[in-house]
């Protein structure tokens, strides 16, 4: 926090969303609270009637009380059930072991140096945010690894170090959704939206590449803009750095080179394994019925195919770096790993019985019928609509930055709302993670945001949560206006979001 007086309705703005952000209780206070919420709302809506007809269907749709005995008999009995069978739980946990190893073994973090080191300083800006955008993929190592080593370089070139931090941080957090590859957020994502959409079609399945084709192009389109804003606006207004010589960057080593070599290898190696096993007609992994690629086993097992994305690569970098020895060395990477996620196991419980709780009631399909059917009367659909919940989302990330937490919040009603009007599950899962993305960068609730100011004081010591948002704030608004318009055209060409994620339900 800054100690001078703020005066301006920027900061009086800033210190509104930190107080009502702070005012929020724990993601996993906040889920009991809603799941309580929810059990309430269905004794109250039951002893009131509430119903609704079912556009499909034409049944009638009526509260269900769970405060009844059969009620409280299904909560009973399904408690640890609704845990273990929360879709997103164990795509998640999968992901991570791969990912573990990665990160373990000190691929991730010599990678993102590599990168970086190798780039021309020229195009220094464009790779910084491009790396930062791809770091997605290793969780949490871009904000710790890639932004103040982008500033240090910046720094190294005579460039203002904080244009460098900005940059990093924009493409690491405001492209948190965008890349070239998938990452663990995708199948964390598709698992919510997956539960969203069995409220209306409990066959329905949204499998975790679903938003790859619109997020691997939005890639190109963030790097572009987070370049020009870094070089045309946050750099010239930060002006001449006057503060102490930079610090020497450290180069790779013999074995982090050899360890990379041996990395690059393996990839190489599976991917043409991956090739063999879905290029071919007939190949192991295509539909064996249709012989395609969708409704295949290699959509359906993205997450296998993630998890040793990461840990052939990983294992051999470890083995030829000599950071990985034995095979406990890589058995330890993994449950360091898993370690980690004993908050996000904590927050998935509670997550868990809010869903099931919120799909037992039919309060969510209701809400989905008469809030779509609002909707159809106000006439607020097509573009608008998509922009409007994309600034929704955007909005409320300025409040709950954790992703999952907040999607798993909102899903459960806009995805059906959504369905009703004839747009995909996937398609609302990418608007929203436009907005969510965007304001990342922006909000002193996000959980990095402090490590940044921490980062920026290295070289401005008087640098706070103004000079932050001050700094990040054209990023926001020029991602968030582009990047919509970006999939409204999208959406006019009628291209598919990702494999078998078509933008309309019925097509």
């Amino acid at each position: 926090m800054r100690n001078q007086p703020r005066s301006s309705l920027l900061d009086q703005a800033l210190d509104f969303i930190e107080a009502a952000g702070n005012r929020l209780p724990h993601p996993v206070t906040l889920f009991f609270l809603l799941a309580m919420a929810v059990l309430a709302g269905s004794w109250i809506f039951s002893a009131a009637g509430v119903t609704a007809i079912h556009p499909t269907t034409g049944k009638v749709v009526s509260a269900v009380n769970l405060f009844s005995a059969d009620g409280l008999r299904r909560i009973v009995t399904s408690l640890v059930t609704n845990f273990t069978g929360f879709v997103p739980l164990g795509t998640v946990l999968v992901a991570m072991l791969g990912v573990g190893v990665a990160e373990g073994s000190g691929l991730l973090t010599t990678a993102l140096r590599a990168v970086v080191l190798a780039a021309p300083k020229r195009i220094l800006t464009a790779v910084v945010v491009f790396t930062g955008i791809l770091s997605n993929t290793a969780s949490e190592a871009g904000y710790v690894i890639l932004v103040p080593l982008a500033a240090i370089l910046f720094l190294t070139v005579g460039r203002h170090p904080l244009a460098g931090l900005a940059a990093a941080f924009a493409g690491v957090s405001g492209g948190y959704s965008a890349n070239l590859v998938l990452g663990t957020v995708d199948p964390l994502l598709a698992g919510l939206t997956t539960e969203a959409a069995r409220i209306l079609d409990p066959g329905y399945t949204v499998n975790p590449a679903a938003n790859w084709y619109f997020m691997a192009a939005s890639t190109a389109l963030l790097t572009v803009l987070g370049t020009a804003v870094s070089e045309w606006i946050v750099e010239p207004r930060l002006g001449r750095y006057e503060g102490p010589a930079p610090a020497s960057v450290q180069a790779l080593t013999t074995q982090e080179k050899r360890g990379l070599a041996a990395a690059a290898a393996a990839l190489v190696g599976f991917n043409a394994l991956l090739l063999w096993a879905t290029a071919p007609a007939g190949a192991v992994l295509r539909n064996p019925q249709t012989g395609g690629l969708l409704d295949s086993p290699f959509l359906g097992g993205i997450v296998a195919i993630i998890f040793a994305a990461f840990l052939a690569p990983g294992l051999a970098y470890g083995i030829a770096a000599g950071t990985i020895r034995r095979d406990a060395d890589a058995i330890d990477a993994m449950s360091k790993t898993m370690s980690t996620l004993g908050g996000y196991l904590v927050l998935v419980f509670f997550a868990a019985q809010f869903v099931a709780f919120f799909n037992w009631t039919n309060i969510g399909i209701i809400s989905a019928i008469q809030g779509a059917q609002f909707l159809k009367n106000v006439g607020l659909t097509g573009p608008p609509l998509i922009a409007a919940f994309i600034i929704t989302a955007g909005a409320l990330n300025l409040f709950m930055g954790s992703a999952s937490a907040k999607w798993a919040i909102m899903a459960p009603v806009f995805v059906p709302m959504f369905m009703l009007l004839g747009y995909s599950p996937e398609l609302t899962q990418a608007a929203y993670r436009i907005g969510d993305s965007c304001t990342n960068i922006v909000t002193p609730m996000m959980s990095y945001f402090a490590l940044m100011i921490a980062f920026a004081q290295k070289y401005s010591p008087a640098a706070g949560i103004g000079t932050i948002i001050a700094t990040m704030l054209p990023y926001t608004v020029f991602f968030l206006v582009t990047w919509t318009l970006f999939l409204l055209g999208w959406m006019l060409l009628g291209w598919p979001v990702g494999p078998g994620a078509e933008l309309y339900l019925g097509r």
